[in-house]
């Protein structure tokens, strides 16, 4: 192999990301479809699948699929499961496009969509994001979706019109800040966004899953949305320290007043209950206070006791010449 071939190879104008995680049903459909998009692009590029501990088929098809084509495919195999944006920081670290692409494995955003991207980059924008057109997603996803966009727009500054839109592109020294950054929880999108100087959006299509199911639970997308707003914000509390405030000057005055009820009327057990309701409130307040506390404690937790993010396995490429 030439110098000028190796430096060629080593150096695409485009690296394609996706994690993967169960989704044995999709791969080879989104294979062939990418590899048709990528190879109508007059650019050079690269795509890397990272298995994220599937538990059915997924890696040995995506080792079969490397090997139909070698020369551009490159699959990442983590030892467990790690998440989906841990996934993407290690395709982000062995990426080496001068323009990254992330993109889901489920086929709701069609590869051929990429193009509309990179036009973006073009003009010089370093971040773009893709928004749904027309979401094919049931209403219990569309609508709690669209009103946690809007809190988290509200606590964070960050706009982003569709946070679960994956679709995105990406410059290089964006990446790197995000590698760099070094977190262990993250929400890679908003990431991006905080750093990027000239982002941009696009109008993308949306289809309904290909096969399978969604790998993002109830729980799942709470915990992303705990992630993204105790990352990149300190609102939530400032919120509960002022409403703190707010209940002790209220608290003062209803001591006062029951003192000096007291005084001049006398003991008395009517309104007990009512005492109890407002104390079980207040408690219930409290103990949501204490949890949003617990989630800034252990994001420094699992900042400073500086364990790796993840841990590969091995990576499937083309082997080099000697």
């Amino acid at each position: 192999m030439s110098e000028a071939a190796t430096l060629s190879r080593a150096v695409p104008d485009v690296s394609i990301v996706i994690p993967v995680y169960n989704e044995a049903a999709n791969l080879p459909t989104l294979f062939d479809r990418l590899i048709a998009v990528v190879d109508s692009m007059e650019r050079s590029a690269e795509i890397i699948f990272i298995d994220d501990g599937s538990q059915d088929r997924s890696r040995d098809i995506l080792v079969e699929l490397q090997g139909r084509r070698p020369d551009c495919v490159r699959v990442i195999e983590f030892d467990r499961n790690y998440g989906q944006h841990m996934a993407v920081m290690a395709g982000f670290e062995q990426s080496h496009g001068t323009v990254i692409v992330t993109l889901d494995a489920d086929l709701q955003n069609p590869p051929e969509e990429i193009p509309k991207l990179l036009a973006l980059i073009d003009q010089g924008h370093d971040v773009v994001g893709g928004y749904r057109r027309d979401r094919k997603d049931s209403f219990l996803r569309r609508w709690p979706s669209l009103i946690v966009n809007r809190i988290r727009a509200a606590i964070t500054g960050i706009e982003i019109r569709d946070q679960g839109c994956m679709l995105r592109a990406y410059r290089r020294a964006i990446v790197q800040e995000i590698v760099d950054s070094g977190e262990t929880s993250t929400f890679i999108p908003a990431l991006a966004q905080y750093y990027a100087a000239n982002p941009a959006e696009v109008e993308v299509a949306h289809a309904a899953r290909h096969a399978g199911k969604s790998n993002y639970n109830l729980y799942r997308l709470i915990r992303l949305n705990f992630d993204l707003m105790t990352g990149f914000s300190l609102v939530p509390l400032q919120v509960f320290t002022l409403f703190g405030m707010v209940v002790s000057a209220l608290s003062l005055v209803l001591v006062a007043y029951m003192a000096l009820r007291r005084i001049f009327i006398g003991p008395e057990v009517e309104g007990l209950f009512t005492l109890f309701t407002i104390l079980f409130f207040l408690i219930g307040v409290m103990i949501t206070g204490l949890g949003i506390v617990g989630e800034y404690v252990g994001r420094i937790y699992l900042q400073v006791r500086s364990r790796g993010r993840f841990r590969i396995r091995t990576i499937h490429q083309e082997k080099s010449d000697p």
